[in-house]
């Protein structure tokens, strides 16, 4: 006879969870006690909407649910930041939240909160667990439920007596996900709408992608000389240097791209929805109707002809579908590869770093240097902001697996996604860039770091404002300021008050000797680079944005 908590950790370990990150509650003690006699790390965070994020970032690193623990009511609250990422993002994640006494439930008792209700616009499946005898089955099939089609959040709650009520029941096996790929007829009639295309375009994005996939995306690519585009911070699925690589349809897209999108008389989306961010808020295609021939595959059938009515429209994973046209009988169009060209080397104009912005740190410079400096296989986290456009722009991802960032536009995600990054690759560096107030949305996550030795680098990019808001806000209502300034502290003091690295970096020469400094010191680190304000984005300065509003 095992308690509910005892059962809870079991069914977790048959499901090969090997860390769970949570903030402790007294609603969910048998856990705890549980997991004292288990080979399952739990991660102590200091906020649950770090501790959801990271279970999150897990997740997309690895492609396996990433698991959550925290208490009821606030808790549960909390942690819907994470929540909401793992649903916008196609994440594997599994939430369980502390609960009241079952006896209790319907009369607003302490802390309590109708999950279902709560959760239920967010999470692909929302339950309780009634009773000890049903956890294996309970977790069982929110393991399968997060992984399947679309992935996406599960969240199960706890009721207290429920995990120290007495069953005798065995663990589930571990749950795997199910793979699905086109029919002989579609894929037939994928080859003879390919055949007769003259401007294909591959983009990808999505989910459900593994290492495997991403290189059998580069043969198929290879084999027919196609243009691959990637969608908005799923830029580690195609390695930048490949002169098939045509740039990612984000915010901020390079115009070149964008026509290259509108120009094709077939698109080739795999893997991603093709939502507001990469269609540049629904303009690259007509909706319903794309105006063009569309492939739209994706695991997830709900989604196919959601907003696009595609030309055809498979339901499969990115590695099933490329495993059954990896042969396909098509002669590549010579035409293709010239028009590959030309995009690669539109993106490689595109993403080369501007070498004169405002201020004493060339961001420019910073980045060429990490590119030069950096394995290939370093990690690359980060959450909203102007300042991740130094990233995504710039930095040339080269290897699958190297990224954690939100499609969502999460502030505060990028520190909870190094720590989960480090403490699941402790071999590989792991670089965070956060903004002044994305870093302060979950900065005490720092501590997680440095309890957990996870010797991160975070690199907070300080300008003193919300930088993104004051550049739309200059835009909309130019010189009138309100509410987007921050009054910031010591970044660095920060770091070594936690036990760290801290350097604060106020010209781009000190930037290089202060990051070997962060890597010899084996310790978590905060470099404080501290921009000039006017240097709100890349290519355009705060006088210009404000400039350009009051002109309208």
């Amino acid at each position: 006879m095992k308690t509910g908590g005892q059962l809870i950790v079991e069914a977790l370990e048959a499901q090969g969870v090997r860390r769970v990150f949570g903030v402790p509650g007294e609603s969910y003690l048998a856990v705890l006690d549980a997991l004292h006699d288990s080979p399952i790390e739990m991660v102590v965070c200091r906020h649950e909407g770090g501790a959801a994020m990271a279970a999150e970032a897990q997740a997309k690193l690895t492609g396996r649910p990433g698991v959550c623990l925290v208490t009821r009511g606030p808790g549960a609250t909390n942690a819907a930041a994470g929540i909401h990422v793992a649903q916008q993002d196609e994440t594997p994640l599994i939430v369980l939240i502390g609960q009241i006494e079952r006896g209790m439930r319907g009369r607003d008792a302490f802390q309590e909160v109708d999950y279902g209700r709560l959760f239920g616009g967010m999470a692909k499946w929302v339950a309780e667990i009634d009773s000890a005898d049903r956890v294996p089955e309970m977790i069982s099939r929110a393991f399968h439920t997060a992984m399947a089609g679309r992935p996406g959040p599960v969240v199960l709650a706890l009721p207290e007596d429920t995990l120290t009520e007495v069953a005798d029941v065995l663990a589930a096996p571990r749950a795997e996900p199910v793979d699905s790929a086109p029919t002989p007829a579609q894929v037939a009639a994928f080859a003879a709408l390919l055949a007769k295309a003259e401007r294909p375009l591959l983009v990808v994005g999505g989910s459900r992608w593994t290492e495997e996939s991403a290189t059998s995306l580069r043969g198929f690519a290879e084999r027919l000389a196609l243009p691959v585009a990637v969608t908005f911070r799923r830029q580690m699925l195609f390695d930048h240097n490949h002169p098939l690589y045509a740039g990612d349809i984000g915010l901020g897209i390079n115009p070149k791209l964008s026509a290259l999108v509108a120009d094709s008389d077939l698109l080739i989306l795999l893997g991603d929805r093709f939502s507001e961010v990469p269609s540049q808020s629904y303009t690259l295609l007509g909706v319903p109707d794309p105006g063009k021939a569309v492939v739209h595959v994706h695991p997830g059938a709900e989604e196919i002809g959601r907003v696009y009515r595609p030309t055809l429209g498979v339901v499969a994973t990115p590695g099933g579908f490329l495993d059954a046209v990896a042969d396909v009988a098509v002669t590549p169009n010579p035409a293709w590869a010239a028009r590959a060209e030309a995009a690669h080397a539109a993106f490689e104009a595109w993403s080369t770093p501007p070498e004169n912005i405002p201020g004493d740190v060339q961001m420019g410079a910073v980045m060429r240097w990490l590119d030069q400096s950096l394995a290939d296989d370093a990690i690359f986290t980060n959450g909203a902001g102007n300042y991740a456009t130094w990233i995504h722009r710039f930095h040339r991802f080269r290897r699958f697996g190297t990224q954690a960032a939100p499609v969502c536009g999460s502030m505060g995600y990028g520190l909870p996604a190094a720590l989960a990054a480090k403490l699941e690759f402790p071999e590989r560096e792991v670089i965070c860039f956060a903004g002044d107030g994305c870093f302060q949305m979950t900065g005490l996550e720092f501590g997680t770091a440095t309890q957990e030795g996870a010797a991160i680098i975070v690199l907070v990019i300080d300008n003193g404002m919300y930088g993104t808001i004051r550049m739309h806000q200059e835009r909309e209502y130019p010189g009138r300021v309100s509410g987007t300034a921050l009054r910031n502290p010591d970044f660095a003091a920060l770091a070594r008050s936690y036990g760290g690295h801290g350097e604060t970096v106020t010209r781009t020469e000190e930037f290089a000797p202060a990051f070997e400094r962060a890597r010899a010191s084996g310790l978590p680190a905060i470099l404080h680079v501290i921009i000039d304000p006017e240097a709100l984005t890349p290519t355009r300065t705060l006088s210009e944005i404000r400039a350009a509003g009051a002109k309208r």
